[in-house]
């Protein structure tokens, strides 16, 4: 789908949130006048937890889609994608309404690459193309993907992709100083040589190798949230958000222009199941559970954390930058504004396991809430 929402539509507070205003997300109680003739039993509140309504946001990364530097190419990204998405099944399976989100730091990484060695020949890649052009390609891998695996289970479900955007700050101070890597890892040698003809910003990215740095601000409103919510709420299993949304800021008369950035996708996904009203903020990872002291003789595995320790964790130094504590922040920052909410972390593996609340690590507001769904 390529739909835009007005961006005066909906009132939200100076931050940006979803505080001063009613969420864009299904509802949560009864069904309108209209819904309730067109059922043949009494409908339910969306969110009960007995009930098959309870909304899910799922952010899978785009490194996910690329095992080791050998599979890299398009068709082993779509054969991880069609792993991934047998996992994500599982949860529909479970009763809930799912809307995948993804990133895809690799893949406009690529595209910028393929850009540049063309320059002269063919017009270059803006970033903001880039984030839409892999919002199609990665979009069509999960809807194809799990419409098959749904098939296969014999579940009647609807999938469809939405080109999202995402409104960001054009004064954001990300824009001085880039610290978002994309594309694919190098040496440091290459990343230098590379920074040097190509004017790029360069970072190491955890100890895995250097990567070309772009500006990052911080999410502000996913403008195609209450399409999503609709879609969701009509049963249709949702991929959208794709890099966190195409980066867009706003001018007075409410125009939006496209912005040189990236948006980072674990931010956006939990602004978006902030404003959905979603139960649960799922974010797969290359690992089962979430450790402190990570490598070291007293490393331990976190399983349920509150607020407080997560934040405590957090500060400490515990969480890599540019791995883990985006991920433990995304949750944190939902956890902490949707009530009743909950956020965990595993691998893909293991999704349906972790809703059984077997393992993953949760974290969740209060010690009274409930981690199997």
């Amino acid at each position: 789908m390529n739909t835009a929402e007005p961006p005066q539509g909906a009132n939200f507070g100076p931050s940006g949130g979803s505080e001063a205003h009613e969420p864009a997300g299904p509802s949560r109680g009864r069904a309108s006048e209209n819904e309730t003739r067109a059922s043949s039993s009494e409908p339910r509140a969306w969110g009960d937890p007995t009930s098959d309504d309870r909304v899910a946001v799922v952010a899978v990364g785009g490194n996910a889609l690329i095992r080791d530097d050998t599979h890299s190419a398009l068709n082993d990204q779509y054969d991880a994608v069609c792993a991934t998405a047998e996992h994500i099944v599982d949860m529909v399976a479970a009763g809930y309404q799912v809307v995948v989100t993804h990133g895809n730091g690799p893949q406009v990484g690529f595209i910028l690459r393929r850009s540049e060695i063309a320059d002269g020949q063919v017009p270059t890649v803006p970033v903001r193309y880039a984030v839409g052009d892999t919002q199609g390609a990665i979009g069509f891998m999960f809807q194809n993907a799990l419409g098959n695996a749904l098939r296969r289970r014999g579940i009647d479900k609807r999938v469809a992709t939405v080109v999202t955007q995402t409104l960001v700050d054009g004064n954001d101070p990300a824009f001085a100083h880039p610290d978002k890597p994309i594309g694919s890892f190098m040496t440091e040698d290459v990343a230098r040589r590379l920074a040097q003809q190509l004017g790029w910003s360069i970072m190491q990215d955890s100890n895995r190798g250097w990567r070309r740095a772009i500006a990052s601000p911080k999410p502000l409103r996913i403008v195609e949230t209450r399409i999503i919510a609709k879609l969701a709420r009509d049963g249709v299993l949702v991929i959208a958000c794709g890099g966190g949304g195409i980066a867009v800021t706003e001018t007075p008369d409410g125009q939006l222009t496209g912005a040189e950035a990236v948006v980072d996708k674990d931010r956006a996904s939990a602004l978006l199941a902030i404003d959905m009203n979603a139960d649960l903020l799922m974010i797969p990872t290359g690992v089962e559970r979430v450790a402190i002291r990570f490598g070291q003789p007293d490393q331990r595995w976190l399983d349920r954390i509150g607020i407080d320790e997560a934040e405590r964790y957090a500060a400490e130094g515990h969480f890599g930058e540019g791995s883990m504590r985006p991920k433990v922040e995304a949750l944190l920052t939902f956890v902490k504004r949707r009530r009743g909410g909950r956020g965990v972390i595993t691998n893909p593996e293991n999704i349906a396991r972790a809703l059984r609340g077997e393992t993953g690590t949760w974290i969740v507001a209060s010690e009274a809430v409930e981690i199997p769904a």
